[in-house]
């Protein structure tokens, strides 16, 4: 037993970011696997940690951390290791820069995307008045209506256009920026690559037109480098589901 305990789902998007940063620090901690399909994130157990109801929470003593790129700083912060912040200003500030663009640019994008292809198709097939229960039980009105859309398969065509739009965006940045330097803020792995990698890991499967060893070279290189680390191994090892499968596309080299 330690004294962290982390309560997330998959080791992607959200999750993955402060998983990925304790294992990069060499922290020890108890993983709490959330089954986010199942609801697990809105039952009695995990309101309890978490009254809001959204994944990724950890504990470390007696504080709660909640918002995974807060809990990234954190860990980086609170615990041995390798520094994962950058020391020069300039750096930082850079991560800071990439770190908002992808949680508040690219990451609400992907996630409609998945949210429409995979969650709610996942759950679908399950009874409608459970689902509608469940539904209920969730604390955030946005969640609510999120959850219904991805179960309806109600995201407009408008929606999906912009969120295809702004990934497209996201990825001529993302190229650009590789571009100029190995890792994604400078000239060392950091924050910054461990919040991108958990958005960008899936897009030569999901936007193969946009993202693949020809046109983006850069980003696939980036990709297959975070993905070979240990901690990205042994951080992807507790993944339960499809997604956690799908990463292995880039185990294989360039053509």
């Amino acid at each position: 037993m330690t004294d962290v305990t982390l309560y997330h789902w998959e080791p992607n998007a959200n999750s993955g970011k402060p998983m990925l940063a304790l294992f990069e620090k060499g922290v020890a901690f108890d993983s709490h696997y959330l089954d986010l399909l199942n609801f697990d994130q809105h039952k009695p157990d995990y309101l309890a940690v978490n009254p809001l109801g959204t994944i990724p929470a950890m504990t470390h003593g007696q504080h709660v951390l909640t918002e995974s790129t807060a809990i990234m700083e954190y860990v980086d912060e609170a615990f041995d290791g390798p520094r994962l912040m950058p020391v020069d200003p300039v750096d930082q500030w850079r991560t800071r820069w990439w770190m908002k663009f992808l949680d508040q640019w690219l990451a609400p994008s992907f996630s409609m995307i998945g949210w429409s292809v995979f969650v709610g198709p996942s759950v679908r097939q399950k009874d409608p008045a459970e689902l509608e229960a469940a539904i209920d039980r969730i604390p955030m009105p946005e969640r609510r209506i999120a959850w219904r859309k991805a179960i309806n398969g109600a995201f407009s065509a408008e929606e999906m256009a912009e969120s295809q739009r702004r990934v497209a965006l996201g990825i001529t940045y993302l190229e650009e920026a590789l571009g100029q330097r190995d890792w994604l803020a400078s000239d060392s792995y950091g924050l910054a690559d461990i919040n991108g990698f958990n958005l960008a890991y899936a897009m030569p499967l999901s936007q193969p037109q946009l993202c693949n060893d020809d046109l983006t070279p850069n980003i696939m290189r980036w990709l297959r480098a975070i993905y070979a680390r240990p901690a990205t191994r042994a951080c992807w090892a507790l993944g339960r589901t499809d997604l956690a499968r799908r990463i292995s596309l880039l185990e294989s080299e360039p053509a």
